[in-house]
């Protein structure tokens, strides 16, 4: 492999084009200059603060453990709780990483567009391709989503869609939210540093955040299947 592909950032945030960091560093072996097209990495001027030019590469980590479809960050399946560093990027603590269905393409959100009147007359229907922002107190996150639809209810505006990456609404084209209010996330958690009780708040960070920030929300359903808890969690907050 190109020496310069060993340092993309395992980020898979698709600004360059390509789904996974790991199908950048394929191209880039046969077509170095395809290199600048990762944002995270220094380049002469830009100095070691670019974003990201702090993160190892985990290019090896994202093939061998959970995929990315939504852009972002992953850690290996099968990483140990007593090796977990549990502070975001920003180095505030969380309790638990939050994982998405394994049959599905990304993390499972529940959000109101702004105008809820939207759901309707986009006709908005499961399998669409959207993009929006979550914007103010339901998150603030400055960092457009993009997702496929899996429930839309046209009387109350409310859809349920998995966040995906941007690939895909580039070449398939999308239908355009504006801003919303994420109102839940449902999941899976298998990695946690202490009991998880419903009717708490509790810190976490989802697994594929961007960012690799920690969110905060009341849990309101759990449910023990096998080793693994399935979560739904509301009343959101980043930071």
């Amino acid at each position: 492999m190109n020496s310069g592909a060993n340092e993309l950032p395992g980020l898979n945030c698709g600004v360059c084009g390509f789904r996974t960091c790991g199908a950048l560093a394929e191209r880039v072996t046969a077509e170095p200059a395809m290199l600048s097209r990762c944002i995270y990495l220094p380049r002469p001027g830009r100095g070691t603060d670019a974003p990201g030019a702090a993160v190892a590469c985990r290019t090896e980590a994202t093939a061998e453990g959970l995929d990315a479809p939504c852009g972002s960050c992953t850690r290996p399946a099968s990483a140990s709780t007593d090796t977990v560093d549990w502070r975001d990027s920003l180095g505030r603590e969380f309790d638990f990483y939050l994982d998405h269905f394994p049959h599905e393409p990304g993390p499972r959100e529940i959000i109101i567009p702004h105008n809820p009147m939207l759901t309707r007359e986009m006709n908005v229907q499961r399998d669409d391709i959207l993009i929006g922002r979550p914007l103010g107190m339901s998150c603030g996150c400055p960092i457009t989503h993009c997702g496929v639809v899996m429930e839309a209810d046209h009387r109350t505006g409310v859809i349920v869609w998995c966040v995906t990456g941007p690939l895909r609404p580039r070449q398939e084209g999308f239908k355009d939210l504006g801003y919303y209010i994420a109102e839940g996330y449902e999941g899976l958690v298998s990695q946690r540093r202490c009991e998880l009780k419903i009717g708490m708040r509790h810190f976490f960070q989802p697994t594929m955040c961007m960012l690799q920030w920690r969110h905060s929300g009341l849990i309101n359903y759990l449910n023990r299947r096998n080793n693994t808890l399935q979560i739904r969690i509301e009343g959101l907050w980043i930071g």
